[in-house]
């Protein structure tokens, strides 16, 4: 009998998570149907409801859902915890499972997809919504020698970094205190980008960065990583290898094998021009 899993959003018809399953299941040999669904707003738990009495096995999550799907499981990873927020679930009986695997999706991408390692290195991260969050505990079982977390709304920034204190170097700072700092590794996980805008953050921050890593995807030369690329960093990546690394977790999880990801991440790839 073929499994159902799917992904739902609102909206969700650029999801390439069908494809990026789809392609998963033909590569590991795993009989599966995978397909999207756009929840209507405000009925989150109605949804999912009905896709669990069709027998559906499990679910990705994205915009705007995450935060009802960690209120709508019943039991919550350490990741799924320190997000608030949940990418991925498994239906066990009355048993609902929560996930968060965007941060070790990241983690995976960065470290062994683009060879940059973390460990010892000064990363800042712009933002300190869901997706930042999700990165914070990955980063510092990285052992980085310090981790900034600069954010228009200081508060923010500190209340998230605090969670972290125990785990590494971690700190906050406002956006403007970034001024004549430098990193190795800078990753944008603010939404200006999904708007076109540029994140307020000075050029100086790339005078000696290896790595410019926009978290949005899709979106060809961000503003951010324009800014990056006239700094003279070199080498740029925006989130699809992000997208398949946490896909390949989450698969793994409800199927109990790792597919591998370079074919989609290939396949996915809009060339940063």
């Amino acid at each position: 009998m073929t499994d159902r899993y799917a992904v739902i959003g609102n909206p969700i018809a650029f999801s390439k998570s069908p494809l990026i399953h789809s392609s998963f299941a033909q590569a590991t040999g795993q009989d599966l149907d995978y397909s999207k669904i756009e929840g209507p707003l405000g009925q989150f738990a109605a949804t999912v409801d009905a896709f669990r009495a069709q027998g559906g096995r499990g679910l990705n999550i994205t915009a705007p859902f995450k935060l009802d799907a960690f209120a709508y499981a019943t039991e919550h990873s350490p990741a799924a915890q320190l997000a608030g927020a949940a990418n991925a679930m498994k239906f066990d009986g009355e048993r609902v499972l929560a996930e968060n695997f965007d941060g070790v999706g990241l983690v995976r991408d960065v470290v062994h997809n683009l060879a940059q390692p973390l460990r010892g290195k000064r990363v800042l991260v712009l933002g300190a919504g869901g997706a930042a969050r999700g990165a914070l505990l990955p980063f510092l079982a990285e052992q980085p020698t310090e981790l900034v977390i600069a954010n228009r709304s200081l508060d923010k920034a500190q209340d998230l970094a605090r969670i972290g204190t125990a785990q590494g170097p971690v700190r906050a700072c406002s956006l403007q205190d970034l001024q004549g700092r430098h990193f190795d590794l800078v990753f944008n996980a603010t939404s200006a980008s999904l708007r076109a805008e540029l994140p307020t953050v000075p050029v100086s921050v790339f005078a000696e960065c290896a790595l410019a890593y926009e978290l949005a995807y899709g979106k060809g030369l961000t503003p951010f990583l324009r800014l990056a690329q006239g700094a003279g960093v070199p080498q740029l990546a925006d989130g699809v290898g992000m997208l398949a690394e946490q896909a390949a977790e989450a698969f793994a999880w409800w199927r109990g094998v790792r597919p591998q990801t370079r074919a989609v991440i290939e396949r996915l790839t809009v060339p940063l021009v």
